[in-house]
């Protein structure tokens, strides 16, 4: 009786992460990941420890990718060292103002440390900027997939038992 309970249980905190991939109020990722856990540990023991790891090591590949593509987009685009510390601090100052506060802040950021570099180029800053933001939608992007992939493999996992 409490099997099913975990199983549904276990499905429904992969789903909410699959939205928090998407809606930063959430912690995305981590819940599906605990999904996961629950789902081998309490739902179905004979589930295979590989995939555990195996998305244990994308969730935390994924966190650190959170922070360091943004970084790497806004330099790609043109920014500046000064770009890339001001789109770390602002996504730090805007975690304090959720739902999409670290959005705008690493945004506001990017373009800020860039004007701080060079006050006259504002299509550079605005570059930098726009490169913040596709790596914003690229980290976003891998977080989708991986919650996704997730929960097909314990949908798989259930169906074909």
């Amino acid at each position: 009786m409490e099997q099913p309970l975990f199983i549904l249980l276990s499905i429904i905190l992969i789903i909410i992460g699959i939205a928090g991939t998407i809606l930063p109020l959430l912690p995305g990722l981590l819940l599906s990941f605990t999904g996961i856990l629950s789902y081998k540990f309490f739902g179905n023991p004979e589930f295979s420890i590989i995939y555990v790891i195996i998305f244990g090591i994308l969730t935390l590949v994924s966190l650190i990718l959170n922070y360091t593509i943004p970084i790497k987009t806004t330099a790609k685009y043109g920014g500046s060292r000064y770009g890339k510390i001001g789109g770390f601090l602002g996504t730090i100052i805007g975690l304090f103002f959720p739902p999409i506060g670290f959005i705008i802040g690493m945004l506001l950021g990017v373009f800020l440390g860039e004007l701080i570099h060079d006050k006259t180029d504002k299509k550079k800053a605005f570059n930098a900027t726009k490169g913040a933001f596709f790596g914003f939608i690229y980290g976003t992007g891998f977080n989708l997939l991986v919650g996704l992939a997730m929960f097909l493999v314990v949908l798989i996992d259930i169906f074909t038992k």
